[in-house]
């Protein structure tokens, strides 16, 4: 619904999406390093969202749809056989390391998947639980001292975590340190896998990610490693990528109503001054814990405001997110990512992803340019300016229609309207935008 609401929304107050005879900016061939902008987008796939039984091939008979909605990385959650003993079905709940679930289907089924990515020119990161192992894992009877230990020599859970159906892991022991890279290893060698998705890296020392990636690197030089934390610590260990955390929160704030847009700029632009040049920041209006922890429906306010929530996460600062499952006709409650739940995919909200993302890479230039924001009510408005370009963009962050003053910098020019198409007009003194609607201009 949130989607036919905005398409209409757009039908009658931007002339529609249509890109017939359309002339986008130019996009450079790789990322931009450093803080400036990023032509990367990340898909992440839950296997038990595609099907009940060979997952691996149901995902990767979308693979088309994935590459045209614009990911151009596909990172896969947990794909390893799960554990049964304890067990609440947590796909992070780890049995064997170096196996794959046989739901999922096959070593060979994953290579079938990789490679073809690969020639779509996709990168496929998996994720990575280093932090614990189920209680069925084989270590826990070969090497019960790779275990954390209370002081009565039982195994324990992780501490402070509710998470009884894991066994925590003694990064104190190097040989289950040598055991943990070796099987990392063993995915980059023989399913030809970009990097991973390291799962609470708070819970494992920097000195081990440290010597991870160092080796790994060893094997191929440009892994892509994403770490489920944010700070600079991890960067100084060799991670391309952190979390922001805060940032969901940020945008849930900002669609109910708690905050302004002035105060969601300042907030959401603090984290970037320490990230260090070349590397980035991952950040995503749902993934798999925001879904599964909120009401979808009043996250944002309405499920018409995911989508112009994912739009602002793609044209500020950061990598963006999509989530398999934005493009699906999301319901009331929540959506828990353990179970096996084939979702039915809309081709509506596929393209209206895809354009999102169109924009988002073909204005990857500007993007880096300085950042620029304006107080105009409840639509979030900021433009990014160099000395050849200039992006606008405006986001109505409530329901309700509104009629927004264009900056007076802006008033006059011409300027190209980027989700509607055509040749450039000039801008009026005010654009009128739906309830959730938003709107991006380029010159």
């Amino acid at each position: 619904m949130f989607l036919s609401s905005l398409m209409l929304a757009s039908t009658l107050l931007m002339g529609g999406c249509s890109d017939d005879g359309m002339e986008m900016p130019a996009n450079p061939a790789a990322p931009v390093a450093g803080n400036a902008a990023s032509t990367m987008v990340i898909y992440e796939a839950n296997p038990r969202f595609f099907a009940t039984d060979g997952c691996f091939a149901a995902i990767n008979d979308r693979l088309d749809e994935i590459e045209t909605m614009g990911a151009n990385v596909l990172w896969i959650m947990p794909i390893y056989t799960p554990g049964e003993l304890n067990s609440v079905g947590s796909p992070y709940c780890i049995k064997d390391y170096t196996s794959v679930n046989p739901r999922y289907g096959t070593l060979a089924d994953l290579q079938t998947l990789v490679g073809n990515a690969h020639q779509r020119g996709m990168k496929v990161i998996l994720d990575w639980v280093a932090n614990h192992t189920s209680w069925d894992h084989a270590w826990i009877t070969a090497h019960a001292d790779w275990y954390t230990q209370d002081e009565n020599g039982n195994i324990i859970s992780p501490e402070g975590q509710n998470w009884t159906d894991v066994a925590d892991l003694n990064y104190d022991n190097a040989e289950m340190r040598a055991a943990m890279i070796d099987a990392m290893e063993y995915w980059v060698n023989t399913a030809d896998i970009d990097g991973f998705r390291c799962d609470y890296t708070d819970g494992v020392p920097h000195d081990f990610w440290a010597d991870a990636i160092a080796q790994l690197r060893t094997i191929d030089p440009e892994l892509i490693m994403l770490s489920e934390s944010e700070g600079s610590d991890y960067f100084t260990d060799g991670f391309d990528m952190v979390y922001d955390w805060s940032y969901a929160t940020l945008l849930g704030n900002l669609f109910n109503g708690r905050t302004t847009p002035e105060s969601f700029f300042d907030d959401a632009q603090a984290l970037l001054a320490s990230v260090p040049e070349g590397k980035q920041v991952m950040r995503y209006a749902i993934n798999h814990d925001v879904a599964m922890s909120n009401n979808l429906a009043t996250l944002y306010g309405s499920l018409d405001a995911i989508e112009p929530a994912y739009v602002l996460t793609t044209m500020l600062s950061g990598v963006p997110l999509l989530y398999s499952s934005m493009e699906t006709v999301l319901g009331d409650g929540s959506l828990s990512f353990f179970d096996y739940n084939p979702l039915t995919w809309d081709s509506n909200r596929e393209a209206a992803y895809a354009r999102i993302n169109e924009v988002y890479a073909s204005t990857a230039e500007v993007r880096g340019g300085e950042l620029r924001t304006y107080s105009t009510g409840d639509v979030a408005t900021f433009a990014r300016l160099t000395p050849e370009h200039t992006l606008l963009v405006m986001v109505n962050t409530t329901g309700n229609a509104a009629s927004v003053k264009v900056p007076i910098s802006f008033a006059g020019t011409s300027m190209q309207d980027l989700l509607n198409g055509g040749a450039a007009a000039v801008m009026p003194v005010s654009v009128d935008l739906a309830g959730y609607g938003y709107a991006i201009y380029y010159k």
